[in-house]
């Protein structure tokens, strides 16, 4: 047995062992698919450094093979155009914009996508091809379409796809727009973050069909939905367990903005610890609440900042006891956030699953419990 044959049997006894892998096709293609040939050289964080710099690992190097059996997000582009053979020494900052996803992620995706051989699906985000490549091999080529935003990801995707015997239908485009031929499919599963769910998934996977989708925003707070297609345009879903990122969809992420200027404004107490918002679901409740905002800062010290409008909030504990809040422009950010992350206090700050989403010509609505609680419209 080769090395890599016997390291992906080691990953795929892994994957089992802790319940990533429950079903026996997707375990074949686990064992089937060489990862090796999807990551490439790739990148890996250098602990501790502030801010975060990446070391290249290039394809050969001593421990190349074993990282690519790792479970773990292995991150092959920086800043939208940096792959690691670009840096000849040393090391690199940047911010991620292609990575090849933890396969334990991957395999439950699919997993919870529920796809099964004979359904046609539509991948959004090809990235590096390793999750493609399983969905090809579970699904069969012909009943698989992938679709990547980024040219270069793209065209080493189809190299490797190529190289390991798959040949799904592969685009690159704007996989928010859907596929441009407009194909009916019975699932979706996206592996890029967005605002909103595009309305072109909503016509184009079939009544009785399912998307899987990460939602985020400006804040890039993040929440995995599963998601019943009812009819053309109209889906209702509820949010997953555990803690799902992705990278958000580049036609989603926030706008380009000038360096934060903090400004004068309007002070009160807030009636709400700030730390909060460091809690996973509190920041999503404080994104839902204010989706044109990004946030920053953490523990009594947070600041948010809406770019569209020039609002600002702004928290800092006060000396007294509790929190003060700074607020300045039209939108009283604060005041919003403050409101939602009170109601779910009020029901015990639950997880993100006990939220569910309704989707409709009239609009996107997150709710908690049940569909007539309370809510929030998503910025669409």
């Amino acid at each position: 047995m080769s090395t890599s044959a016997w390291l992906r049997r080691t990953l795929t006894d892994r994957l089992t062992e802790e319940s990533a892998l429950t079903e026996p096709d997707w375990r074949g293609a686990v064992m089937a698919v060489p990862r090796e040939l999807f990551t490439g050289s790739y990148f890996m964080p250098v602990t501790g450094s502030v801010p975060t710099s990446y070391r290249p690992v290039r394809e050969g190097e001593p421990g190349w093979l074993e990282g690519a059996y790792s479970d773990e997000t292995l991150i092959t582009q920086l800043d939208g155009w940096i792959r690691p053979d670009d840096v000849t020494e040393g090391t690199v900052t940047g911010s991620p914009s292609s990575s090849s996803t933890l396969p334990s992620l991957v395999l439950r995706m699919w997993q919870q996508l529920g796809a099964e051989a004979g359904h046609r699906v539509l991948e959004i985000g090809t990235g590096t091809g390793y999750s493609t490549a399983l969905g090809a091999h579970r699904l069969g080529d012909a009943n698989l379409t992938s679709i990547e935003y980024d040219p270069v990801v793209g065209g080493a995707a189809a190299v490797a796809l190529k190289a390991a015997g798959f040949a799904p239908r592969l685009i690159i485009g704007d996989g928010l727009r859907g596929d441009p031929d407009g194909g009916r499919f019975d699932r979706l599963v996206a592996t890029c973050s967005v605002r909103y769910i595009p309305l072109p998934w909503l016509h184009q996977v079939q009544p009785g069909g399912k998307i899987l989708v990460t939602l985020s925003g400006w804040s890039y707070a993040n929440a995995l939905i599963l998601l019943d297609v009812t009819g053309p345009g109209e889906a209702t879903g509820r949010f997953l367990p555990g803690y799902t990122s992705f990278m958000i969809a580049r036609p989603h992420d926030r706008p380009p903005r000038p360096m934060l200027a903090l400004l004068p404004g309007d002070e009160r107490p807030s009636q709400i610890d700030p730390a909060k918002l460091d809690d996973w679901t509190g920041g999503w409740i404080a994104q839902l609440a204010a989706p044109s905002a990004e946030r920053m800062g953490a523990g009594a010290e947070q600041i948010l900042w809406d770019v569209s409008t020039g609002s600002q909030a702004r928290t800092a504990p006060n000396p007294q006891g509790g929190w003060t809040v700074v607020q300045r422009g039209p939108v009283r950010l604060w005041d919003q956030v403050e409101g939602a992350v009170r109601c779910w206090q009020a029901a015990n700050e639950p997880h993100q699953e006990r939220f569910g989403i309704t989707v409709s010509a009239a609009g996107q609505r997150v709710w908690l419990g049940t569909e007539d609680g309370p809510g929030w419209d998503l910025p669409i």
